[in-house]
């Protein structure tokens, strides 16, 4: 088996050749003066494990154009970030269901696909082969207790978070709660735990994805003022969109912790392990 990859997911890719001990096979990238992606793959092996997370519309090209050049190899596909997940239900008449759209996509040709903390575990009936979701609550909760954090509040932002804030508490015995949101008049709202007072505490607010952070630096200064410590936040995919790095760290997060799914400087999870464990086996129809 070999590990081949997309451009924006060479370091995930590398750390699971590792842990596979086998090799990543080298792409070469390029455009056509028009603008169109064009790539070469290496030699490929029988089984052929693709990483690549659609983080934008070229990744996406890029990953389509993978496949197809993979072609004869039997393809198990990882996509530990995927673009478009949150779509996955119509609005309004003449919408696309953009997840769908996606998924049936970039899981043809391919013998299974795998993907990571996906926001919505429904979406994974979109693929045109068998699928699974594997989490990262556990090695998320790992990172948090090298911190040598005394008492830590494991915090979800919402409800619709608390089982996977309950995934990571569970890693060092931590206590865990979720936001509550109360509007004190038509502009000011007030966001506490539902239920744990986090006076005297270091707290961590986790969720699956951050995007622009306006949440998190809002209740950062509200905890702040409730008696919090520290405020962390730590989240699996970290898209950061619209200066989020920036805004969360001027509203006083101590540190934002984010995996490798979509590779930034702040990645300090990776996700190779458990996608290793789950290449050991396979999900069939």
């Amino acid at each position: 088996m070999k590990v081949i990859c997309t451009e924006k997911s060479q370091i995930l890719a590398t750390r699971l050749a590792r842990a596979q001990k086998t090799t990543v096979v080298d792409v070469k990238y390029s455009r056509f003066p028009d603008g169109e992606s064009y790539l070469v793959a290496g030699e490929l092996d029988d089984e052929t494990v693709i990483v690549s997370s659609v983080v934008d519309n070229d990744a996406f090209v890029q990953l389509l154009l993978l496949i197809d050049a993979c072609e004869g190899s039997d393809l198990r596909l990882v996509i530990p970030y995927m673009g478009y997940a949150r779509q996955d239900r119509k609005i309004r008449q003449g919408e696309p269901l953009s997840a769908r759209a996606v998924a049936q996509a970039i899981s043809r040709g391919v013998s299974e696909c795998i993907t990571v903390n996906i926001h919505e575990p429904d979406v994974l009936r979109f693929f045109g082969a068998p699928a699974r979701n594997i989490s990262l609550a556990k090695d998320i909760g790992t990172y948090i207790s090298t911190l040598n954090l005394k008492n830590p509040l494991i915090l979800a932002p919402d409800e619709g978070a608390l089982a996977f804030a309950g995934q990571v508490a569970s890693v060092g015995g931590w206590e865990f709660d979720h936001l509550e949101k109360t509007r004190l008049n038509g502009e000011q709202v007030s966001m506490t735990p539902k239920v744990l007072s986090v006076e005297s505490h270091p707290v961590v607010i986790v969720d699956d994805i951050i995007s622009t952070g306006g949440t998190i630096a809002t209740s950062a200064g509200m905890l702040y003022s409730q008696g919090a410590t520290d405020v962390y936040a730590s989240c699996v995919h970290g898209v950061l969109t619209g200066g989020a790095y920036v805004r969360l760290m001027e509203a006083g997060i101590r540190d934002i912790i984010c995996s490798d799914t979509i590779e930034r400087g702040c990645s300090k999870v990776s996700a190779a392990g458990q996608i290793s464990d789950a290449l050991k086996t396979r999900k069939k129809r």
